[in-house]
């Protein structure tokens, strides 16, 4: 599974959500399966449902203990609606790794990395679904008000206004159409100074591909759907890469549990030990929640 996306904390989501044989879980994030398989192989039976067929098809072809596996193409804000519709109405534990997958990162025409010059895309579903905005309709036809808005927001960008500005300015000459436009844009509206490990770019592409994706709409939408669905002692687990997305988490989990309706494991999110930050840099800024249903 590792050649297409390596499964964050693995491990610690295991411990939490202690699958039982014969019992039901749902992967509200299959990406290659990772999570999905490791599952598999203590017996859980699974639900697993992505936005993207290229991880559909990948773990169809990759992936053993089939006869285990539901696959379902949707997305995870209708978790509720796809579960139900798959026979998985009451679940053991449910799980959402949020964010890209490595795969989709490093797929250059999906136009997720400003690493190879690509088409301005970041849609997370594969077929592009119809009248999906691209990061290229943003960026060229937003307001210098709604670019800054965007970037301070979404990618907590300190220079958003520069980089506002910026693209205004670019756009007027010729739209902005590939990554490598973009990032040549950005970088060149901050000033040196400021510049610190992470490329300069980082911040305004992530502000983008969750603007695209209204990620935290989608997380803001299943996550009460997803702990409906859990019996009791079931257990929701989410990885979240943002400190947005967190917070999300955070504040749905405490509300949960103020209402007496859960308990929460994590007073503290996990974090990968140095040992696979090391091993994957990609999961340096993972942290993981866990809730269980009273």
């Amino acid at each position: 599974m590792e050649t297409y996306h390596i499964p964050v904390l693995l491990q610690e989501v295991i411990s939490y959500l202690n699958p039982h044989n014969g019992k039901k879980y749902i992967d509200a994030t299959l990406g290659g399966g990772g999570h999905t398989g490791e599952i598999l192989r203590r017996g859980g039976i699974v639900l697993g449902i992505d936005i993207d067929q290229d991880a559909i098809k990948y773990v169809q072809e990759n992936l053993k203990n089939l006869k285990q596996l539901t696959l379902a193409r949707g997305n995870f804000r209708n978790i509720g609606e796809i579960a139900r519709l798959h026979g998985f109405n009451r679940v053991s534990g449910i799980l959402f790794d949020l964010g890209v997958s490595s795969h989709q990162f490093d797929t250059a025409e999906r136009g997720f990395s400003f690493q190879k010059d690509a088409p301005l895309d970041m849609r997370m579903d594969s077929l592009g679904a119809s009248g999906q905005v691209r990061a290229s309709d943003l960026v060229n036809a937003l307001t210098k008000g709604e670019l800054y808005e965007l970037f301070r927001k979404l990618g907590e960008e300190r220079c958003a206004w520069a980089i506002s500005e910026s693209i205004v300015c670019a756009r007027k000459i010729k739209p902005i159409e590939t990554t490598k436009e973009l990032a040549d844009i950005v970088v060149k509206a901050m000033p040196r100074k400021i510049f610190s490990g992470i490329h300069p770019a980082t911040k305004a592409f992530q502000a983008l591909r969750m603007a695209v994706n209204d990620e935290l709409g989608n997380i803001t939408a299943a996550l009460p759907q997803a702990f409906d669905l859990l019996e009791k002692n079931g257990r929701l687990l989410v990885i979240s890469f943002h400190s947005l997305e967190d917070r999300i988490v955070k504040n749905i989990f405490l509300d949960l549990k103020k209402k007496s309706q859960g308990i929460i494991f994590t007073k503290k999110p996990i974090a990968p030990i140095e040992k696979e930050i090391l091993a994957n840099k990609r999961s340096r800024s993972a942290k993981l929640r866990v809730i269980e249903k009273l």
